[in-house]
């Protein structure tokens, strides 16, 4: 059974080109699924019952896990079966019949126009660090890539004539964003201050990368994490603010402001428009709130 998972998860890494991220995850996932069969007492993928799907589930839910992590684990046994019915290992696939378990989706977190300005003048420019940092968030919130894409991009990546800035997202797909004058000019500041800078020692290995950490190396996305984290505080702003913060507020923003969600999702990357969706009922629910404020009959 072994056999099998190892070459589904080299299928969806090379030929499905899966994000190392989700690769893991469908890895663990796996492992997890093939122990507890294991300790059912089951010696074949063709002996699982839609009975035994269910205990799995059921087990899943003892662990305490939440309700996203168990519909995650689902989708990868999902998918999982899927591939070996496709390879002819199985002539019946027992998931099919099985809802996927169902989430509660909660509005994403997002900052007001003005908070983000707040935050975006937090750092200062006075020094390297601060030149860097505030690119860094600039580029965030003038984007709305994700902070793993703000992490591996290179300095050849940023367009500065063209105002595009090219990103490889989930499943290694590149798209170009658009990028405003205000993080060009933050990303130009802080590229000349730092090649100026003689103090900067720069890893021969990552001597592409955008973005560097103090000792030379590519920013991670933790780091990115552990930096935003600091000007939040900095600004005695909302705790749950994360590099993700910038993504919803950048979509937000822009559906506010008129643009259509069909290319909110390209913007964004998003492979079905249903994911883009969420942040329509942002705006509904933020419209009903200046309703119900506003309305003498309200």
């Amino acid at each position: 059974m072994l056999d099998y998972i190892n070459k589904y998860l080299a299928h969806i890494e090379h030929d499905r080109n899966f994000s190392s991220q989700t690769l893991r995850a469908y890895r663990n996932d796996l492992h997890q699924y093939l122990s507890f069969l294991n300790a059912e007492g089951c010696s074949g993928f063709g002996e699982v019952t839609r009975l035994l799907l269910r205990k799995f589930l059921a087990f899943q839910k003892k662990q305490a896990y939440s309700k996203t992590t168990i519909a995650r684990k689902f989708v990868s046994i999902r998918s999982f079966y899927k591939f070996l019915c496709r390879e002819g290992v199985l002539e019946f696939n027992p998931v099919e019949s099985i809802r996927t378990p169902k989430l509660n989706r909660n509005l994403p977190e997002f900052m007001s126009i003005n908070e983000t300005e707040t935050l975006l003048n937090v750092p200062d420019v006075n020094t390297l660090l601060g030149i860097r940092d505030s690119a860094m968030m600039e580029t965030l919130y003038s984007t709305g890539m994700r902070v793993s894409e703000l992490a591996g991009l290179d300095v050849s990546d940023v367009d500065f004539s063209g105002g595009l800035v090219k990103v490889k997202g989930k499943g290694k797909k590149e798209r170009l964003l658009p990028i405003g004058n205000h993080a060009l000019n933050a990303i130009q500041t802080y590229l000349d201050k730092r090649n100026a800078d003689t103090s900067v020692r720069i890893s021969g290995r990552n001597s592409k990368a955008l973005f560097f950490n103090n000792r030379g190396g590519r920013l991670t996305e933790r780091s990115v994490a552990r930096m935003l984290e600091k000007y939040v505080k900095k600004a005695g702003m909302n705790s749950k603010i994360s590099p993700h913060t910038f993504r919803h507020s950048f979509a937000t923003h822009l559906l506010d402001r008129g643009a259509d969600l069909r290319s909110v999702q390209e913007l964004l990357g998003h492979a079905n428009l249903s994911t883009t969706q969420i942040y329509t009922h942002i705006t509904t629910e933020r419209l009903k709130e200046v309703y119900n404020k506003a309305h003498p009959r309200a």
